[in-house]
């Protein structure tokens, strides 16, 4: 068996990927002008904005960041960056994970070899896929430690969905689902909420059986909505759609963080985890329903029902001593705005059904992303 390492970071440490859109900003539509605004990226910034599946979107991310602090003005310098070079390539950035109108059949793969070995692999899956997401990376201490929270967190991701969902509409059509981007991902291999990997060894022994038999490269292709990050010595959340605001961006990053601390602090040996079906059921219900959908509690011998709304709200409250010690209590602030107010697939359908115009739709999005 390969031998797969782990590379340790300082615990608790952030790291922020933010996938945007790149529209002609005249239409509105996507562009494929990924690789003139790339071809502008200056040194500083080189590996920071860079290409991502298709041509129509690029990725931009944070250097490693001690705190909350350190995300607001790191993500804030390379997406105003991100944004004046697309400016000066005829395109304009968008933040959501679906655009709304834009067709599957007029997207542009981006150029080189692995996007077109993946491309050939997934077939339609993979023609489908024109989603952008939110992915946040938490510095680990260590391997075993990375795989205890990678399980441990699993029955709260279907929270951050909920809070995150951007993605009701495609091509043109009202999907009925509050993270449409969530049904297009199902299709993957190696996707989802992954099964309980128990230790280190057990992952890397799974890793290297998928390695021989798939495309797979280390975990390059491991589209699980969290997984243990070797090479970056993090725990990486995936699962969430990408806000459409500034601000709940870095929200949800800090309610990560928390979380993540908590869930490491605990004393406690930490309940079992319920079935998987229970959080895949969760997580289903998040992406039809948001924030309004059931969410079944997590701990087993709890097993209530109740709204996503509501259980963000006692989650945030559990987590206010830790929010006190991270210091970072002013960035979770919005959170009860987005619950008490709607995530941007709220706001999105809220105008589309007075202006019935998706250009419309985009434009308050976009304009109000630093809002």
């Amino acid at each position: 068996m390969e031998q797969m390492t782990f590379h340790k970071s300082e615990p608790f440490t952030l790291g922020v990927e933010v996938e945007f859109q790149l529209l002609n900003p005249t239409t509105l539509d996507l562009t494929p002008q990924a690789t003139p605004l790339l071809n502008k990226v200056p040194d500083a910034f080189k590996g920071r904005i860079k290409a991502e599946f298709i041509r129509s979107m690029v990725e931009v991310n944070t250097t490693v960041c001690a705190d909350m602090n350190e995300v607001e003005h790191d993500l804030g310098t390379v997406c105003r960056t991100f944004e004046t070079l697309a400016r000066a390539t005829d395109c304009i950035g968008f933040a959501a994970s679906l655009h709304p109108f834009a067709l599957v059949k007029d997207r542009h793969l981006s150029p080189g070899e692995r996007y077109q070995q993946i491309m050939d692999d997934l077939q339609m899956a993979g023609r489908r896929l024109i989603s952008q997401a939110l992915h946040v990376h938490i510095g680990m201490p260590d391997a075993e430690t990375a795989v205890r929270l990678c399980d441990a967190i699993r029955p709260y991701l279907p929270l951050l969905l909920a809070l995150t969902t951007s993605s009701p509409y495609f091509e043109g059509e009202d999907t009925g689902f509050h993270s449409y981007r969530t049904n297009l991902f199902k299709t993957l291999p190696r996707s989802g909420i992954p099964e309980t990997l128990g230790s280190w060894q057990s992952f890397r022994e799974l890793i290297a059986i998928l390695n021989k038999t798939t495309l797979l490269n280390g975990i390059k292709e491991l589209w699980w909505d969290v997984r243990p990050h070797p090479e970056f010595g993090t725990l990486e959340i995936r699962i969430c759609d990408l806000p459409s605001r500034f601000e709940d961006i870095l929200a949800v990053v800090a309610l990560c963080q928390a979380l993540v601390f908590s869930l490491a602090s605990a004393k406690e040996r930490p309940q079992p985890a319920p079935h998987r079906e229970i959080m895949l059921n969760n997580k289903w219900n998040a992406s039809r329903y948001g924030l309004a959908g059931t969410y079944i509690a997590a701990p087993l011998a709890d097993r209530r029902h109740l709204p996503f709304s509501q259980a963000v709200i006692e989650l945030l409250e559990t987590l206010r001593p830790v929010a006190t010690d991270l210091a970072i209590g002013k960035y979770l602030a919005p959170i009860k705005r987005i619950v008490q107010q709607g995530t941007s697939a709220h706001r999105q359908q809220a105008i589309y059904r007075k202006r019935k115009d998706f250009r419309v739709v985009i434009e308050e999005l976009q304009r109000d992303f630093w809002a």
